[in-house]
């Protein structure tokens, strides 16, 4: 059964440098890169040595607590580098590419005939599970459980996101391969949210629970539409999948290839040129970044979204999970006494000396400059004006901070991700970190409570 979902709480923010629906292959990479750190809690136990040569969809790693949970290259080449941190941690794992993918062959999967347990060993055998996150604690599902529900969201909301509509164009039989295999490992329903205008490639998908969905973001949000649709309670667990690593999981499963190709978004006001690149996981950046070129050369180059992504540098790797980079200029630059006066040029939802509401179309031009310091919170209510989950922001990130495990499971922790404190992060006049207080508290309920 469908549910319309539309968002009042949230703020859209409109910033130039949107990617112009064209789309161009990318130069092929000369090294990918895999970080362990993309992978939330998981400790990465080594397969193959410094030398050691790959196919796409060899395993480069397995989780130390899991060994049937493999992560694999998404080129064949030759392992080169094993880079490590403090205490040895391993950082990064460097691949030089060949000229061209040989693939490993994992045989075709019959996603009609095939059960749960058969479609579960495939997707951890080729690396593909890591695609399946899990709530609560936003964490790699546990492939040992069963989801009352899973949960995809194909519309976008984020600043200067990916258009889905755009991106999976043309890819409606890994879809539906995908979303036929998901909906064997769920007693519930595969719920996927769409957006109210244009044509979806879901439209016409079979065995989904289909949402429009509209509103400012954070509507676009998987965390949102779960709350609007079924909202996670004790003991509840379900499962959630980005929508582009749902043509890798169906291609797969038709194929017998993991092709870890990828479309993404390169936007941002500082890019000359933003369009959408092919591309895969794990290539470096610069490959398409001075594609496009620079408006200048002091920016901040960014794996993912301006609210949630990660500050690489421009010769880094795209991240594991991200489908766009978006470039902006490096705010380290400080106005005198710019704290004293109107302000036309950045946004805010508040109308104390910040007028953007009197422009709610205008597109701005922000840079990374936070235009305060770290502060003790202070109690304005701005927080539950862009946050749509029926959720006390403010108690429940003071929960975390105070590691009070009570009050958060009382204030609803089970249900939320960091991502869904993204915007109260971006409004908060005290500079508070919210997605890092929340997955401190996520990460030390997991270790209280398991």
């Amino acid at each position: 059964m469908s549910k319309d979902i539309k968002i009042k709480k949230g703020l859209d923010i409109r910033l130039k440098g949107e990617a112009d629906k064209t789309l161009a292959n990318a130069p092929r990479s000369r090294t990918f890169a895999i970080r362990p750190s993309d992978f939330h809690l998981i400790t990465p136990k080594m397969v193959l040595k410094e030398g050691g040569k790959l196919k796409a969809g060899d395993p480069v790693f397995y989780s130390r607590e899991n060994k049937a949970l493999n992560f694999v290259s998404p080129v064949s080449g030759t392992l080169t580098a094993i880079e490590r941190g403090a205490k040895r941690v391993i950082e990064r794992i460097v691949i030089e590419a060949d000229q061209q993918d040989t693939y490993k062959d994992f045989g075709i999967t019959n996603v009609q005939t095939a059960d749960a347990q058969a479609i579960k060993d495939r997707l951890l055998e080729a690396g593909c599970w890591p695609f399946i996150k899990q709530r609560p604690y936003d964490i790699i599902a546990e492939a040992d459980t069963t989801p009352k529900a899973i949960f995809i969201s194909a519309y976008a909301s984020a600043p200067l996101a990916a258009d889905y509509d755009f991106t999976l164009k043309g890819k409606e039989a890994e879809l539906q391969a995908a979303v036929t295999a998901l909906g064997k490992l769920t007693d519930g329903d595969v719920h996927v949210s769409i957006g109210t205008s244009g044509t979806s490639p879901f439209d016409n998908l079979n065995g989904i629970a289909l949402h429009k969905v509209s509103g400012p973001h954070p509507s676009g949000n998987v965390g949102t539409q779960i709350a609007m649709i079924d909202p996670v309670n004790k003991g509840e667990t379900v499962w959630t999948v980005a929508a582009q690593d749902l043509v890798i999981i169906g291609e797969l499963l038709l194929t017998g290839k993991f092709n870890a190709e990828r479309i993404i978004a390169l936007a941002g006001s500082s890019v000359k040129n933003p369009k959408y690149y092919r591309t895969k996981i794990g290539a470096e950046v610069s490959t398409f970044v001075y594609d496009s070129g620079l408006e200048e050369e002091n920016v901040r180059v960014i794996s993912g979204n301006v609210l949630t992504g990660d500050k690489i540098s421009p010769k880094g790797h795209l991240g594991y999970y991200h489908n766009m980079v978006t470039i902006i200029p490096e705010g380290d630059d400080y106005e005198f006494f710019g704290w004293n006066k109107p302000v036309f040029d950045k946004i805010s939802p508040s109308r104390a000396l910040t007028f953007s509401w009197l422009f709610p179309k205008k597109k701005y031009e922000l840079d990374t400059n936070t235009n305060g310091e770290h502060r003790a919170f202070v109690v304005s209510g701005n927080y539950e004006e862009v946050f749509p989950l029926d959720i006390y922001p403010l108690q429940i990130l003071k929960a975390c901070m105070v590691q009070d495990l009570d009050q958060m499971e009382a204030l609803g922790m089970y249900e939320v991700a960091p991502e869904d404190f993204a915007l109260t992060e971006f409004i908060c006049v005290s500079k508070q970190p919210h997605q890092e207080i929340i997955r401190n508290g996520l990460d030390q309920m997991i270790k209280e409570i398991g």
